[in-house]
Formats: structure tokens, C-alpha cells, sequence
């Protein structure tokens, strides 16, 4: 046998290469004279030589395929099969490109086609060409098809009535549903259909423990059938007598809705599932010019880009959300049965397809997601700098190539840290500040931006903690005041300071560290976070005022930390804690993605169950109060013992690790 393809190095076409090439045939492949080199390495993947897979140089967009005389004459009278797999599959792809492709390439692909005498023609079309329509479209059906706007449904169903209309030589139509990777390896080139969704459930995989419930949508039925499925069919109907003319469905019989196939893949993802799913259909009471007028309204219109984009999902893919269009396959099923040939359920090979696109398609793996790539020649602030947290952070972006500039009280302990930080191979600038005094912090801003003229990252990190309880404080008012001016106006100062030359450049970052017991409302640390909250709460309203001008902030939630601020808490040396560079880590996460929070799972849950059930919350926060003591110092007892930990206390922290008690 003689094959002829087009599309053979694509994705479907190289999986049908492998499976024609098994059938001792010879497969003649058309590729453009700069894509050559795909071939020679596609041979080595199927194991071919020179002889079983023919180069054919040609441009789809070329009348008769571009392909010379010469080739034509010699493949005259020696095609068997002839099938036309080049297509432009892209959402975001403009009308006139898609139907270059799609409509005048299959055009021209025919022409080909009966100029080589080919005895039979393969259109591999897709369930597109039946548009929008509202019910169940048989193999049969063509003239039926509905709701033919969007560009790609449009030149699916024209590039079919093409080879309906006007293919000379025999033929035959196959409608595969959405093709996603193979059921045994996972293997995808690229996102596409469910896998828009991929990036949104690694998302909350991130934010919430697998066992959280949450609220999603249900959608319509989707068509998913996986590529080994498509190809084998394709392959075992293209060689069956009697078929020329037919219409062959390729899905699934049995498709699932939206939600379903969500929740298939959050639990292949180890994410959370969607416990209630809405459906969009109950708000259907509302006039249509109603609907599109909230849609259009300004702020609804940049929060849905905003949120497509960081998902990565083209804005037409919220139209197949409700896919009204079930597809009926008697046909496929008469000329497969008996054969084993089928389509899997989705539950069994979702694993494979979401590790395949982890570790190859995910977006993130494509961009320069380094903090060197986000720092380097970059000047970048980082308060309290000389021990802990700071110091910690501000060692790997030294390490990172960032212009560092680090402040601090201690003057002999600031020349140390700059020191060690220049050995590293940094840049670095520290200067003397006492940021609980505002003429100095603005000593220190003028400082800055007289010797570099701008900040690009600003990390607050220096801060004040009291862990003293309520009954303890009530003649320690200073206590609230100064872990106010340090915690809050310290930082907000800061911040003030260097935003203008921020905003006027159209670029900056602002990372607070912040604490897990904003999130929790931890008991004995009321000075403290409600100076973090004051921040948390600065920095969301100056977020909202400049939120179009490229100024972010990012909030972080930092659960309980080995640092030198904790050290008097002798309780802390026997629960569980992040080391200095684990924190550091989370603020390398704030500076490179950019994300408004970042916060451990069990503190996104206490802030959720505040939200939803205060009262349990607080209840829990008062167990843990009144199961940890005290300590000494704040008691006001200096010298005193050592204080013991149970087992049920260590048993406790365990449980809340991170949480401050």
C-alpha cells in the first residue's frame, strides 16, 4: 500500500504514520522544505528508513499542494490513500488564516489528490463542522448544522462541504470529537480543550487541601476521545470495502459534562473536587440584553480578561461552556464492533494525560520563571535584612544577580551582612535605618533613590512581634504602639516613598511579609496582627488604585518561622516551624509570580471556615490558646523555667503546623 498525507507530522498524523507503517506500507509525507527537519526526526521515533517514509516537499496554501511536476508525475497511479489532515486547530486564531487552511487547503489538497490519480481521499474534518446545534447530529447530517460563527466551526463545516461538493475521487469523512493525548502515555503537543482548564485546578491544588469542597460550574457535554482511540479508527475504517461516501463520528457515546470532566481531572490532579456544581441554565430567566450588558460593562470586562489570561484561556472557549450538541456514532459502531476497537472511560487515563501535561505543557515550564530571570540588574529593597527571613532573602537574590540594597538598625551587624552578601559575587548597598522612626525611613528612601533612582522590588520584612495575651497587656499600651510604628507605618512609609518614581516608570513590586495570624486571628498576638492586618489592608486598597498601572503587591501570610524574633518563646523550640531559607523561598515565589497572596493551606482554610463558621473557628483558636501558656518573660517573671511541652500540645502544633499559639 501507498499512503500520501498531509498534517503527518502533527499530532494525529504522526501516531497514524506509525500505525500505516506497520501495515508494510509506504507513507509519502508533505512538509515544507523548512519544516524538513521534523521528518528526520519523526523517522528515528517510528523506526522508518528512507524508503518506508518519503519526503514530499509542498505549502498547503499552494494550489495542487505547491508539489513539483516531477513528484507529481511520480506519485501518479501510486497513491492508495490520500488523507488530508492539515488543519489550523486554534481558538485564538484569526478568520482569514483558518480559512486559508482549512478551506482553501483542503481545496487544494483534492486537486492534488485527483492529479495523482489517488483511489481513495480521507478527510479528517472534526465534530465542528456541525457548529452549535442544539441536539443530537448524526453522521448523516451536514446541511443541519447551526450557529456557524465562530471562525473555526465556520471553516470545519466549509472545508467538509468542499470534499462533499467537489472531490472527484472517492471519499470518506471522519468527525473526531476533542482529541486529547494518548491513553497509555499521555502524549499532547499542545493545550487545548479540557486542558484550557489545567491551569485553573493547579491553581487551587496550590491554595487548598485536596479534601476542601468547592463550588464549579456543570456545563455541557464535552466530546473528549483520546488520540490512540482516533487513530485507530481512522486507521481500521480507512481500509474497510464498501465505505466511500460515508460520515464516520469519532467520540464518545457517552460524553461527560464540563464539571464532570473537571472533577475527573482535579482528582487525577490531587485537587480539590467541585462538591456543587452550578449550572448556568438556572439564570436562563434573565433577559438576554440583560446578560450582555453586564458583560460588557467596564469593570466585568477587565476582571474576565485579567482572569482568562492568567489562566491562559482564549476568551472564545467560554462559548463551549454550555456545548448543546450530542453526536450520534451507529455508524463507527457497525464497522468497529467486534473489533476491540473503543474509546476508554475518561476516569482511566485522566492520570496519565494530567502528568504528561505537568511535566511537558504546562505554561509555566515555558516562561523564565527563575528569580534570576525576575531580579537580575534589578534594584531591589529588603527591610531587616540581617538576620532570618531578610537575610535569607536577601542571599538569594544576591545570588540572583539583583543591585541589593538591604537596611537595618545595627550598624556593626549591617557592614558584617554586606560583606558576606559581597563574597557572594552581589551587588550591594546597605544602609542604617531604624524603620520605626519615620525621619529616618525617610532618610533612607531619599537615600535610594538619590543613589539608584528608582526600586523595582520593595520587600517588608522587617517587623516587631509581641506575644503577650490580652489580660497581660492592659497597662501595655506601647506594646500596640510599637508594633504599629515598625509593623505598619514603617512599611507603609516605605512604600509611599518609593511608589511615585514606581508609577511614573509603569513598573514595580511590593512584597510584605506578613503573618498566618491575619488569617487566623491568633490569640496572644493581638498587637501583632492587627499591625499586619492595618498593612494587609493599606496595601489592598493601594493594589485597587493601581491596579492598571503595573504596580503590584503581594501579601505574605508566613506561618511560623525559625527566626531570632521567636527565639524568647521557648515553647516554639518544640513545635514544628519553616527554616529561614524555606521562608525565603515564599518570598523568591511573591517576587517571580507576582501572585496578591501567598499563604499556607491550613491558613487559606482557617480564613475560609472565619468566613463560613466564625464561631468554629473560634473555638478552635481558644483550644490552642488555652493549651499553651504564657511564657515567662511575658508574665513578666525574667529567669524563669523552662516551660514543658506535653505530648498533647505536640501533638496539637502538629496539627496547626505553622500556626502561631
Amino acid at each position: 500500500m501507498n499512503y500520501f498525507l498531509t498534517g503527518g507530522t502533527g499530532f494525529i498524523g504522526r501516531f497514524l504514520v506509525e500505525k500505516l507503517l506497520a501495515r508494510g506500507g509506504t507513507v509519502h509525507v508533505l512538509v515544507r522544505e523548512e519544516s524538513r527537519f521534523k521528518i528526520d526526526k519523526l523517522k528515528e521515533r517510528w523506526g522508518a528508513t528512507d524508503d518506508q517514509v518519503k519526503v514530499v516537499i509542498g505549502d498547503l496554501a499552494k494550489p495542487k499542494l505547491g508539489i513539483s511536476a516531477k513528484d507529481l508525475k511520480a506519485l501518479k497511479g501510486n497513491v492508495d490513500h490520500f488523507f488530508h489532515l492539515a488543519a489550523v486547530y486554534d481558538m485564538g486564531a484569526d478568520e482569514d488564516a483558518q480559512a486559508a487552511t482549512n478551506i482553501e487547503g483542503t481545496r487544494n489538497a483534492i486537486n492534488a489528490a485527483e492529479a495523482m490519480d489517488a483511489k481513495r481521499f480521507h478527510h479528517v474534518s472534526s465534530i465542528a463542522a456541525a457548529g452549535l446545534f442544539k441536539g443530537t447530529f448524526r453522521e448523516d447530517m451536514f446541511e443541519e448544522a447551526e450557529k456557524l460563527d465562530h471562525p473555526y466551526l465556520k471553516t470545519k463545516h466549509e472545508s467538509e462541504k468542499v470534499v462533499r461538493t467537489e472531490c472527484k475521487v472517492p471519499f470518506r469523512i471522519y468527525r473526531p470529537g476533542m482529541v486529547i493525548g494518548h491513553s497509555k502515555t499521555g502524549e499532547m503537543d499542545k493545550v487545548d480543550g479540557p486542558y484550557y482548564f489545567f491551569k485553573l485546578i493547579q491553581k487551587i491544588r496550590r491554595a487548598l487541601p485536596q479534601w476542601v469542597p468547592t463550588i464549579g460550574i456543570e456545563g455541557g457535554r464535552l466530546n473528549v476521545v483520546p488520540v490512540d482511540f482516533v487513530v485507530d479508527a481512522l486507521d481500521h475504517i480507512a481500509h474497510l470495502d464498501g465505505e466511500d461516501g460515508n460520515c464516520f463520528h469519532l467520540v464518545d457515546t457517552d460524553p461527560y459534562k464540563v464539571g464532570e470532566i473537571l472533577n475527573i481531572f482535579a482528582e487525577a490532579g490531587h485537587a480539590p473536587r467541585m462538591a456543587m456544581r452550578v449550572d448556568s441554565r438556572m439564570f436562563g430567566f434573565i433577559p438576554p440584553f440583560i446578560r450582555q450588558s453586564v458583560k460588557n460593562l467596564p469593570p466585568v470586562k477587565r476582571i474576565t480578561s485579567a482572569l482568562l489570561d492568567d489562566m491562559g484561556i482564549p476568551p472564545s472557549v467560554l462559548s463551549f461552556i454550555n456545548y448543546p450538541t450530542r453526536f450520534d456514532a451507529r455508524e463507527t459502531e457497525r464497522v468497529l464492533k467486534g473489533t476491540g476497537i473503543e474509546v476508554p472511560r475518561l476516569e482511566s487515563y485522566a492520570p496519565v494525560i494530567w502528568d504528561f501535561w505537568e511535566r511537558h505543557l504546562d505554561p509555566d515550564l515555558f516562561k523564565d520563571r527563575t528569580l534570576k530571570g525576575a531580579v537580575e540588574g534589578r534594584v531591589c529593597v529588603v527591610t531587616g535584612a540581617t538576620s532570618g527571613i531578610g537575610l535569607a532573602t536577601a542571599e538569594k537574590l544576591a545570588d540572583a544577580g539583583a543591585i541589593l540594597v538591604i537596611g537595618a538598625r545595627k550598624k556593626e551587624r549591617l557592614a558584617e551582612v554586606a560583606k558576606q552578601l559581597e563574597a557572594r559575587g552581589a551587588s550591594v548597598h546597605a544602609y542604617q535605618c531604624d524603620f520605626s522612626e519615620m525621619e529616618d525611613a525617610d532618610r533612607f528612601i531619599k537615600t535610594v533613590l538619590d543613589n539608584h533612582g528608582h526600586v523595582d522590588v520593595l520587600v517588608n520584612n522587617a517587623g516587631r512581634s509581641i506575644r503577650r495575651s490580652l489580660n497581660l497587656s492592659f497597662d501595655r499600651f506601647h506594646d500596640f504602639e510599637r508594633t504599629m510604628q515598625l509593623n505598619y507605618f514603617g512599611s507603609v512609609r516605605l512604600i509611599m516613598g518609593f511608589a511615585p518614581s514606581m508609577l511614573e516608570r509603569g513598573r514595580g513590586h511590593v512584597v510584605n511579609i506578613s503573618s498566618i495570624g491575619v488569617l487566623t486571628n491568633a490569640p496572644r498576638f493581638s498587637a501583632y496582627v492587627a499591625s499586619k492586618s492595618a498593612l494587609d489592608a493599606f496595601s489592598r486598597c493601594a493594589a485597587a488604585e493601581w491596579s492598571d498601572r503595573n504596580v503590584t503587591f503581594t501579601t505574605i501570610n508566613m506561618p511560623l518561622v525559625k527566626t531570632p524574633m521567636i527565639a524568647p518563646t521557648k515553647i516554639y523550640d518544640q513545635v514544628p516551624t519553616l527554616t529561614p531559607d524555606e521562608a525565603a523561598d515564599m518570598v523568591a515565589d511573591a517576587i517571580v509570580y507576582r501572585p496578591k497572596r501567598i499563604a499556607t493551606r491550613l491558613g487559606t482554610f482557617a480564613q475560609v471556615l472565619h468566613a463560613v463558621a466564625p464561631k468554629m473557628g473560634e473555638i478552635v483558636m481558644n483550644t490552642g490558646y488555652r493549651m499553651f501558656p504564657d511564657s515567662t518573660a511575658a508574665a513578666g517573671v525574667p529567669g524563669g523555667a523552662k516551660p514543658k511541652v506535653s505530648s498533647e500540645q505536640v501533638a496539637f502544633a502538629a496539627i496547626m503546623r505553622g500556626i502561631y499559639w
